[in-house]
């Protein structure tokens, strides 16, 4: 029988690569509340948040039992002058990943979101003029393939790829393109539910087409209403989720009931990650932790 693992991440409590916050707990106070309130995971959270060694890393982790499921790699792969750089990062965590977990973790590979200004202002609304060139797209997937390539050489550990809002993977036709220009055995696809949902696809869909090839998955609300603002006031991306485009989870558009129902007849194995933007409307993390864990125990995961 397989089993859907359910894990949190240290976004939720503010530790973002985008300074969307004020301060920010520490990693013991973040590791406790995801404990308790109810989760078996963890991503890893920015370099540098929680220890950079393995043998600091590890029993921090197993004192909660808490498992290591992934990291987030953004690069802008767009740029071929950031792809050596880019494999230097992925290489830093997936040791870290490695040596504190074990081969199970995933480099959660992304797009540099929210550095290129057109992308970032035009999130949820993505026009055909604002895509990649040919020659770009090449360039891209050559960079997500060398990264996932040399993680899977030096650690054995895979890749999956983060569609993104504000980022040059956001729409149905993006995904599309990337998964179709990267070797389905080296480059995963992590999907993101919320992030399908603004990004004007659907859930489901994405589930239909790359099946298998999802082994990583997130699990974010989508407001459309909030949406909707967004596009009428011209919001940014980083302005939508202020303003709860990301709500909790059941509040929104998201059909979770089917997504968990998809996931079950694809006998996925892996993680689910929740992953909820921090919002002053929601107060504490950890309370808004709880209920979105509530939330999907009552439709069975």
């Amino acid at each position: 029988m397989h089993q859907i693992r359910i894990a949190n991440t240290p976004s939720s409590w503010g530790v973002l690569e985008f300074d969307l916050t004020g301060e920010v707990p520490g990693y013991e106070q973040v590791l406790d509340e995801i404990a308790e309130a109810g989760y078996a995971g963890t991503e890893l959270g920015d370099w540098g948040f929680m220890p950079t060694e393995p043998n600091a890393l590890r029993p921090a982790l197993a004192r909660r039992g808490l498992a290591l499921v992934g990291a987030f790699v953004p690069v802008a792969l767009a740029r071929p002058e950031a792809h050596a750089p880019g494999i230097a990062r992925a290489l830093q965590v997936a040791r870290l990943l490695r040596d504190a977990a074990g081969p199970e973790p995933f480099v959660v590979l992304a797009d540099d979101n929210g550095s290129v200004p057109q992308r970032t202002q035009n999130a949820g609304r993505i026009a055909p003029g604002m895509a990649l060139t040919d020659a770009q797209w090449g360039t891209f997937a050559q960079g997500a393939e060398a990264i996932a390539a040399a993680v899977r050489a030096e650690t054995g550990l895979r890749t999956v790829f983060h569609h993104h809002c504000g980022g040059y993977v956001e729409t149905p036709s993006e995904i599309e393109r990337l998964m179709a220009l990267t070797d389905p055995a080296l480059v995963g696809l992590c999907l993101d539910t919320g992030h399908a949902a603004y990004g004007g696809g659907d859930p489901l869909a994405l589930l239909r087409l790359y099946g298998e090839r999802i082994w990583h998955v997130h699990y974010k609300d989508f407001d459309p209403a909030v949406a909707a603002r967004a596009a009428a006031q011209g919001w940014d991306y980083f302005e939508a989720v202020r303003n709860g485009v990301f709500c909790e989870l059941g509040h929104g558009s998201v059909a979770f009931a089917g997504v968990g129902k998809a996931l079950r007849a694809l006998s996925y194995e892996g993680w689910i990650v929740v992953e909820q933007d921090v919002l002053p409307s929601l107060g504490a993390p950890k309370a808004s932790a709880r209920r979105n864990r509530a939330y999907m125990q009552s439709l069975g995961v």
